[in-house]
């Protein structure tokens, strides 16, 4: 005699709820793969900018005190490559007007850094897409 019991009859309810989760499960990782390009994408364009910023500005921030020492130092030395220095310090601005936005070398900076907290973050949502696919 067979031990074993008989399944029992499935109705067609549970069929039709698998595919409404079938759907909504495709949405979701529709979704997610979605804000896994986004965030990808605004990761590698800040990881790109973030080293030139800084760079930028560091150098801007290095360049009048370069020329500042160097013109002390040619005081002495000779009066009219003090002038040329001075000169030449004088021509690099504070800050550029460019496009409406003021840059300076403490804005290129800051804006260095906010892009490496742009790329840390977009990192993360990245990592959290990738779980959630």
């Amino acid at each position: 005699m067979d031990q074993r019991t008989p399944l029992a009859p499935q109705s067609s309810v549970p069929a039709l709820h698998e595919g409404g989760s079938t759907i909504l499960h495709l949405i979701c990782t529709a979704l997610w793969v979605i804000c896994h390009f986004v965030a990808g994408f605004i990761q590698q364009i800040a990881e790109l900018l973030a080293p030139f910023l800084l760079i930028a500005g560091v150098m801007w921030a290095a360049v009048p005190t370069l020329t500042g020492a160097l013109t002390r130092s040619t005081a002495v030395a000779d009066p009219q490559a003090r002038d040329a220095i001075n000169t030449a310090a004088a021509a690099i601005p504070h800050d550029i007007i460019l496009g409406g936005h003021m840059l300076s070398a403490t804005s290129l900076i800051c804006d260095g850094i906010g892009l490496m907290a742009v790329a840390a973050a977009a990192s993360t949502l990245t990592a959290l897409a990738a779980r959630n696919m």
